[in-house]
């Protein structure tokens, strides 16, 4: 775990320990960060690009897609930048699905609406890299 300074805002240490709890797999956790309405975007052409609505939605999405890179997917927070309405992380991604992976940076937006995450954006620096491993 990074330090970070004791003045980080709310939403900056709310987003950390949601990743935290992504790790983990814990989804209860993270059914206390996400809003019930919850809407999911992922760019790109691959199994897992489009919008997921709701958390059921999303954490079916979680599973297919540790499923498809068996188990590897991680993600590592480098700084995490936070307001009373936005939360912009810097995270490098990497896994791999059989022979093929990747390790790109990425920058996630969050909106976050009751202290919670209402709607996330992934953008990556690298989606050619990404969709070659999903498919």
């Amino acid at each position: 775990m990074s330090e970070h300074p004791m003045s980080e805002h709310p939403h900056a240490t709310l987003v950390r320990e949601a990743y935290d709890a992504f790790a983990k797999g814990d989804f209860a956790a993270l059914d206390q960060v996400f809003a019930e309405d919850i809407r999911w975007h992922l760019p790109g052409r691959n199994q897992f690009s489009g919008t997921y609505a709701g958390p059921p939605a999303v954490y079916d999405m979680f599973g297919r897609l540790m499923a498809a890179t068996e188990g590897s997917f991680r993600i590592e927070v480098r700084t995490v930048l936070a307001d009373d309405e936005h939360v912009l992380a810097l995270v490098d991604v990497s896994a791999h699905r059989g022979e093929r992976s990747f390790a790109i940076t990425d920058v996630h937006v969050c909106r976050m609406r009751g202290g919670r995450i209402a709607e996330f954006w992934d953008t990556t620096t690298d989606q050619y890299a990404a969709d070659a491993v999903l498919g």
